[in-house]
């Protein structure tokens, strides 16, 4: 067994995650689909990169001081990123959430250290955080971050979010393709990932084409649903249209149902062995429909952003009775 090199801290292990060929569920469409498991990461999701690149930017430039509180808005893994980032810097951490987000996703912010401010939710449901939600979140976030004196991380306004993506995981994702991608698609929460992601492939291929993919019921960027409605797809799909989003990256929108995101997730588990969440079970769906619908060869890539550990009180994952 080769030897490998031993991290100083959680942090080093933020990024260079594997990336994986879906040889069962692309089989018979002729196309290759490639997915990037960010869910290797410490703290289990795509995260973890914006959160440190967030942290380590506001340090470099002197924003972030020693001692300071550091708060966010989350639907939980920005939050998990976060609570690791600032535990290793020494830094305290405030976390606004929804009640609708994952009970797991609270638990390991959490056991990080973090405090936990927990806003009720307005309209949504178990599991389905709306647009009338967040902005109750927003406001308590808000008025938090004035009272406390904290720097607010602000992942769905800062440019770090985009340049953990264009520099990391782009990078990463063309290297080990071996410069051999046709096609990425991927959901837009702060749209940090999808931005980044896409800026870095097209410059080293204006051809490929990139996907954004959306709940149906939320449809917001296409502007096909104008008011967010209620799904499963935690962190993206509310009634905004994120500051990061570049528009002239598009080349087209996809939306998938809750019941497709639910489908593909445990397909996933089942069939390729990769327990992940809701929103990667869209992604995948997006780009299965891609490759079954594709005129000749295609190679897909996506992203799966997050661990299955995180739902496991959802229904995503029955319990076997």
């Amino acid at each position: 067994m080769p030897d490998r090199a031993i991290a100083n801290s959680v942090l080093d292990l933020i990024g260079n995650t594997p990336c994986v060929s879906l040889t069962a569920l692309a089989a018979g469409t002729g196309c290759r689909i490639l997915v990037k498991l960010e869910s290797a990461n410490p703290g289990l999701s795509v995260k973890d990169r914006a959160a440190n690149q967030i942290i380590a930017d506001a340090e470099r430039t002197g924003v972030l001081k020693p001692g300071a509180t550091v708060i966010e808005r989350t639907s939980g893994n920005m939050g998990t990123g976060l609570a690791l980032a600032c535990l290793r810097r020494g830094y305290k951490l405030v976390v606004v959430m929804s009640s609708g987000n994952s009970v797991e996703r609270r638990q390991m912010i959490a056991a990080l250290g973090a405090k936990i401010v927990l806003v009720p939710q307005v309209t949504g449901g178990p599991g389905e955080v709306t647009g009338a939600d967040l902005l109750e979140v927003e406001k308590v976030t808000d008025a938090l971050t004035k009272k406390l004196k904290a720097f607010r991380a602000d992942q769905f306004k800062n440019v770090s979010s985009v340049r953990a993506h264009e520099l990391g995981t782009g990078p990463e994702l063309w290297a080990q393709a071996k410069g051999k991608i046709d096609v990425f698609v991927s959901v837009v929460g702060s749209s940090g990932t999808f931005t980044g992601v896409s800026r870095f492939l097209k410059r080293k291929k204006p051809t490929l084409r990139c996907y954004v993919v959306e709940p149906k019921n939320a449809a917001i960027l296409s502007g096909k649903k104008r008011v967010a409605g209620r799904h499963k797809l935690q962190g993206l799909g509310y009634m905004e249209v994120p500051q990061l989003f570049d528009r002239s990256l598009v080349d087209g929108y996809l939306t998938v149902t809750d019941t497709e995101a639910v489908r593909t997730a445990r397909q996933l588990a089942k069939l390729e062995g990769i327990l992940c969440g809701f929103t990667s079970g869209g992604n995948v769906a997006a780009a299965l429909r891609i490759a079954r619908e594709a005129k000749r060869p295609l190679t897909i890539a996506t992203v799966i952003t997050d661990s299955g550990l995180k739902y496991l009180s959802t229904d995503l994952f029955p319990i076997p009775r």
